[in-house]
């Protein structure tokens, strides 16, 4: 079975496996406090131009998700998301288990738009009852989306001006950041000036686990320690965070592997085009979701495993084929051999 269903469906990069393995006879000092994590945290600083963020590693998506945003907020305020946003739709009411409201926003791309956002700060700043409401203080988005598409630097810095004119939070969701930074004209430099928060994932892009907190905005770092251990997310053997990211951000590594995944995807993208296949939307990430009627997903279901994704209408559904940083060559001419077929 090759499995196309998502990105972390293999362990870790070899560089990482290495790196584990060189350091397993080593001590460190516990819950992050340790050379690889300050060197990892230098490593990140220096790739996003932004040598006084603070920057903190976490285990998981989820984790570093709800975090983050319980630590922005006073408990009156709330989460403005897609309605496809991973918080809203995939974690099982994590945020909202915080004490925080999240307000969806309709986007069939995976995308929020600055008119909406506009819409949602005029409404809160012209209410007559603001004390009986909660205040939409922080924006999330993903980079990539939930739907593989991202963001335009001119986007970002749309949405950016929106935050300030109505003094919201931008926290950027970056689970699959290096996929996302391959297929746009955004860079690292760029989210760390356009964000007052973001995450650089590493469970999905060749680390064993772990993703990347970084605070830009000076007035979101104080204590956020507290609240990573406060939220279970302080990992007591904390260099083994710091140790893969560090291998990762070595001489690229972290964006190499992750722009191969994003041009395997788009051979596959090709080949379903060929084919005169739909597509739901237009992605140009690792993320690729296809209309096929069910003749079609039981000739391909037999080798590949894929991930269902909704039905569009009683002959046809929309799948996704995900690559990663771990998919081969050899995995995808197989995969489109067999899409010439259908």
């Amino acid at each position: 079975m090759i499995r196309f269903n998502n990105d972390y469906n293999r362990g870790a990069h070899p560089a990482v496996l290495q790196a584990l393995a060189a350091t397993a006879g080593d001590s460190f000092p516990g819950y992050g406090l340790d050379p690889w994590c300050e060197k990892a945290a230098d490593q990140l600083r220096a790739l996003t131009g932004s040598p006084e963020a603070a920057v903190h590693f976490l285990v998981g998506g989820t984790q570093s998700n709800f975090t983050a945003i319980s630590a922005a907020l006073r408990p009156y305020q709330s989460v403005v998301s897609a309605v496809s946003g991973h918080i809203h739709a995939h974690e099982t009411g994590a945020v909202e288990h915080t004490g925080h409201k999240i307000t969806p926003l309709p986007a069939k791309d995976g995308k929020l738009t600055a008119e909406q956002l506009a819409q949602v700060g005029e409404s809160y700043r012209t209410s007559p009852v603001r004390e009986h409401i909660t205040q939409p203080k922080l924006v999330y988005i993903s980079f990539p989306t939930e739907y593989g598409t991202v963001y335009s630097l001119r986007e970002l810095q749309q949405l950016r001006a929106v935050c300030d004119r109505y003094g919201m939070y931008l926290f950027v969701d970056g689970a699959r950041m290096g996929y996302g930074l391959a297929a746009g004209d955004v860079t690292l430099q760029d989210m760390a000036r356009l964000a007052d928060l973001f995450t650089v994932g590493g469970t999905k892009c060749g680390a064993l686990f772990g993703e990347a907190v970084v605070i830009v905005n000076p007035t979101l770092k104080p204590d956020f320690r507290s609240y990573i251990k406060q939220n279970g997310g302080m990992l007591a053997k904390g260099w083994l965070l710091g140790v893969q990211f560090s291998a990762l951000f070595q001489d690229g590594l972290y964006f190499d592997i992750c722009r191969q995944a994003v041009e395997l995807a788009m051979d596959i993208k090709a080949a379903f085009a060929a084919r005169g296949i739909p597509f739901y939307l237009d992605s140009p990430t690792n993320q690729q979701f296809v209309i096929l009627d069910h003749s079609q997903i039981e000739a391909l279901e037999g080798k590949y495993t894929f991930e269902p994704d909704h039905q569009t209408d009683a002959e046809h559904m929309c799948v996704r084929f995900c690559t990663s940083w771990a998919t081969t060559p050899q995995e995808v001419q197989t995969l489109i051999g067999d899409i010439q077929k259908l």
